[in-house]
């Protein structure tokens, strides 16, 4: 019997070990796909968005920014990822433009204008919109406020320009926070 019992509690414990398991089943739901792969709740932030079709203007940027040490950090971070869609609605070139070196100051500025500190989940940010009687500041890293509010059932961000930002896919978990894909970039 004691053979038998330690041999479970073995199998047990090495089935926590791996990746992507969790012995809590709500733990399975954490799982997102975004731009054609799955999203893992274990992975950081600069991690999950490599694997991500649909970010490699985002994360070519952050490179570029510096930033990935900082967003690999323990955070937790809330993030409002723009797709390479929303990098490309912008004017002509101006994406190549903020690439170069000597525009990382203002490539950091846009980009860490998409960050808040702590992990804001999109029930959190719909409970501050409502308690603020229908929109709600978020203060980014870069300093300067959003804006959430909502239309309809969608989380609706807008920008201290007042270019607008929908939430498309909300709540992809991450090891340091949590990211919100959104449609367009948002400026300072």
């Amino acid at each position: 019997m004691e053979s038998s019992h330690a041999e479970k509690q073995v199998h047990r414990l090495a089935g926590r070990r791996r990746p992507g398991f969790r012995a809590h089943p709500a733990a399975h739901a954490a799982s997102k796909m975004v731009g054609g792969a799955a999203m893992v709740d274990s992975k950081t932030i600069v991690q999950n968005a490599s694997k991500s079709a649909d970010h490699t203007t985002l994360v070519a940027a952050v490179k570029a920014a510096g930033l990935v040490d900082t967003l690999n950090g323990t955070g937790p971070f809330t993030v409002f990822a723009p797709t390479n869609e929303a990098f490309a609605a912008l004017p002509a070139g101006t994406v190549d433009t903020l690439l170069k070196p000597e525009n990382k100051a203002q490539l950091t500025q846009i980009l860490t204008y998409h960050v808040v500190a702590g992990k804001v989940t999109a029930a959190d940010l719909i409970a501050k919109i409502k308690a603020g009687g229908g929109s709600a500041s978020l203060t980014t890293v870069e300093g300067e406020p959003l804006t959430a509010s909502l239309d309809g059932s969608n989380v609706v961000l807008t920008d201290a320009k007042g270019g607008k930002a929908t939430v498309t896919i909300a709540d992809v978990p991450q090891s340091n926070g949590v990211v919100h894909v959104i449609n367009a970039v948002l400026m300072p």
